[in-house]
């Protein structure tokens, strides 16, 4: 799903701070970054070019190792779906491994396991990446096997209904069976007033239980063509070898349809603020978390994006940062506390903050906690220091994830499939370079503002968010009888 540019750097050496977890690498002293000459020099040698049917192809020379990950990318997620026809993006990532007119189903995937290749798919709002990672000598491989499906894959009824049965299984085994899942999915709802990011990627069910194969194959006509996607091989590779072997596969695929403008319901002014609560006996530590709409790095104003970046690491990106010291070293209060900050997207993303008490502490005084840091960031700012200690963590963790070859393939076909250019990822730590603390103390008073805000409460069966993690009632609270009932949400 998931990434702005930070958030796939910070994945190769970072633990997800959207998924809540609170754990983090050990403190490291703050030192000025010197970036090493092959970190330095991997963006020089990028280059990119398109074929006559309009696919655009990036390669990334990484000679390190005798490895390639080849990565294509259609520029189609969930967000692009027609209305009622939830979950369609992700049901065609699975049909996509079915039969073509040249191979039976399943002979993509042998051939690569045959050679201990690895191979899969995702999909998010904006995308869906098919990807592969082989020797070098099996790349025409893999491009011949990737090409053929753009083209010629075959789809009937029978199909169509056994993976819907498959993908309405995965929704019920990672979403139904999950309460946190499930609460993401009410968040997303509530967050999202208009913009289709508020559907969830996966589809909801009533709407997965319809989808079928007219839907199916006018989604493959239209999206996936060549001049609505961007192809990017990485590893020991070089551009005139990829440009040959793209002509020579790609190169043949006709382009069938004109996708048009990415021109998708924008979000209105957010005027209150809204509080969802999901209580669930398969719950055993509650939780909160505070989001808020922020722009993405491909809508925001010059340098916003960058600060909002910033202000998450400062606030509570890291084991340094000011929620997880004050509440989690100092006064023990919470087990687990962060923030985050989701820019990736082509339209509006969105800045959270989360946390998890612990002992005595209630899931109030966790997020009063978290409350008072965020104020003291609108009312007084950062620090130079703070700010610049942040700003070596964000280029440290770039440094190590452009030392992998499918980490740089992932940050520029998630860039250029939102809207973004190379140009943008190459001077991306430049911008980084250039945020001062008057524009992260700027950001956070445009942004952070607690009347727009979605806060979510994850407890216990009986639990309520002033009551302490084992489930006893504060002190000075009165216990009020709680219905007793499976899984709910609670809108308010």
């Amino acid at each position: 799903m998931i990434p702005t540019i930070r958030r796939i750097f910070a994945a190769f050496v970072l633990t997800g701070a959207l998924a809540g977890a609170g754990v983090y690498a050990p403190a490291q002293a703050e030192t000025a970054v010197q970036t090493p000459a092959t970190a330095e020099s991997k963006d020089d040698l990028v280059s990119s070019f398109y074929l006559d049917n309009g696919l655009e192809v990036v390669v990334i020379p990484d000679h390190r190792a005798p490895v390639v990950t080849h990565m294509l990318w259609y520029h189609v997620g969930s967000a692009d779906e027609e209305p009622g026809k939830s979950g369609i993006a992700h049901f065609f990532e699975h049909l996509m491994f079915k039969a073509t007119k040249t191979y039976p189903a399943g002979e993509f995937s042998r051939k690569v396991a045959e050679i201990g290749g690895q191979e899969n798919a995702f999909t998010s709002y904006d995308y869906t990446a098919f990807y592969q990672q082989v020797s070098p000598q099996a790349l025409e491989m893999v491009m011949t096997y990737e090409a053929d499906r753009m083209e010629n894959l075959i789809l009937n009824e029978d199909v169509v209904k056994t993976e819907r049965d498959v993908v309405l299984e995965e929704r019920r085994s990672r979403t139904d069976s999950n309460p946190g899942a499930l609460l993401a999915e009410e968040v997303n709802a509530t967050l999202y007033q208009n913009s289709p990011y508020r559907m969830p990627v996966i589809g909801w069910q009533h709407e997965m239980e319809k989808l079928n194969l007219k839907d199916a194959l006018a989604f493959y006509v239209k999206y996936y063509t060549p001049n609505n996607a961007t192809l990017v091989v990485s590893g020991d590779v070089d551009p005139a070898t990829v440009k040959a072997l793209a002509e020579k596969t790609y190169g043949k695929v006709p382009r069938r349809a004109e996708p048009g403008k990415r021109d998708r319901p924008q979000e209105p002014e957010q005027n209150t603020k809204r509080t969802v609560s999901l209580a669930d006996p398969r719950v055993s530590q509650p939780s909160f978390q505070k989001m808020w709409l922020a722009p993405s790095y491909t809508n925001a104003k010059p340098g916003e994006a960058e600060a909002l970046d910033l202000l998450s690491e400062i606030l509570g990106g890291s084991s340094r940062s000011r929620i997880y010291q004050a509440l989690v070293v100092k006064d023990g209060s919470a087990a687990s506390a962060g923030a985050f900050y989701q820019g990736g997207s082509l339209d509006d993303g969105s800045f959270g903050v989360y946390g998890s008490p612990r002992g005595d502490a209630t899931l109030s005084d966790v997020e009063a906690g978290i409350d008072a840091q965020i104020a003291r960031i609108i009312k007084d700012g950062v620090t130079e220091d703070e700010l610049e200690k942040a700003r070596n963590r964000f280029l440290k963790s770039m440094i190590f994830a452009r030392d992998s070859q499918a980490g740089m393939a992932r940050i520029y076909g998630s860039t250029l499939s939102t809207g973004q250019t190379i140009k943008d990822i190459q001077e991306w730590p430049d911008r980084i370079k250039a945020v001062k603390v008057a524009d992260i103390q700027a950001v956070a008073k445009r942004y952070l503002v607690d009347g727009r805000s979605v806060t979510s409460y994850l407890m216990p069966e009986d639990g309520k968010p002033d009551m302490p993690a084992d489930g006893e009632a504060a002190p000075g609270t009165a216990e009020q009888e709680q219905p007793q009932a499976p899984a709910e949400g609670v809108l308010q």
